[in-house]
């Protein structure tokens, strides 16, 4: 009899309990924004984190509620940022497409090395070694794949013990900038054509002992740049892509072959 009063109690409890979370849930349900599902279903699933925030979701949330836009997806094409437009009712408007670029020529047929390096496939790791690296040039590409192992896109590739960028698969999600120990990588716009492939800042002959294709600051090019979208900083020259209209005088005259076109 004992038994059967227990089971009935717990019984009750149960049901009580279920009665209690239902009237919860109906009481404190707050419903999603339709919005937030549509948004995220036209995003590219790619959960990158390059927009700053933990996965596509956390971005849809984030456009809905005002506190970023649709085209701050870096990852996310223009026909998925007119959607998304659409789903907002805003309008927006197409950006030139960016692109990672790694600021250095030096591979194995063109620069020096203090010694062979066989440890951990890793940047960060090849970094702590004497002389910050086994490249000879203290600002090189050590080739040994940080940038690689962070691409969800398989853009990036090791030539010649350099990591070069496929820029048509590039979405400029800036996971190889952080993960650059160098930092050798930048963001270009993806249709420019001019590039330089250094990133070097000693002295003309410190350049010139270290690597064959490295820039020496000698401001050939500043001088034949019409536009002057080149200028020489700290003995090295930069491009201003907002005037640059890829002439290619600079590439023609670069006497390193440091300068280059795409």
């Amino acid at each position: 009899m004992n038994i059967l009063l227990s089971i009935m109690a717990l019984g009750a409890m149960g049901l009580a309990f279920g009665i209690g979370l239902s009237y919860a849930n109906k009481k404190f349900k707050v419903d999603s924004d339709p919005r937030i599902e549509a948004i995220t279903d036209a995003l590219p699933a790619a959960n990158c984190g390059a927009c700053g925030l933990p996965g596509c979701g956390n971005f849809a949330t984030a456009i809905v509620s005002g506190d970023v836009k649709p085209e701050d997806c870096p990852v996310a094409g223009f026909d998925a940022v007119q959607s998304i437009g659409k789903i907002m009712g805003v309008e927006v408007v197409e950006s030139a497409r960016k692109t990672a670029y790694i600021r250095c020529g030096g591979g194995f047929s063109n620069s020096e090395y203090r010694y062979d390096y066989q440890g951990m496939t890793s940047c960060t790791a090849a970094m702590q070694l004497a002389s910050g690296g086994a490249k000879s040039c203290s600002y090189g590409c050590l080739g040994e794949g940080s940038c690689v192992a962070v691409c969800d896109f398989d853009a990036i590739t090791i030539k010649d013990g350099v990591a070069k960028v496929i820029e048509q698969k590039c979405v400029a999600c800036l996971k190889c900038v952080s993960s650059c120990p160098k930092n050798l990588i930048i963001m270009i716009p993806q249709d420019s054509k001019i590039r330089v492939a250094c990133n070097a800042r000693d002295d003309a002959r410190t350049v010139r002992a270290n690597c064959k294709v490295g820039c020496i600051g000698c401001r050939i090019c500043q001088r034949l740049c019409e536009p002057t979208a080149i200028k020489i900083f700290d003995q090295l020259a930069e491009i201003d892509y907002e005037k640059c209209n890829d002439c290619k005088a600079c590439v023609e005259k670069c006497p390193m072959k440091c300068i280059i076109a795409n």
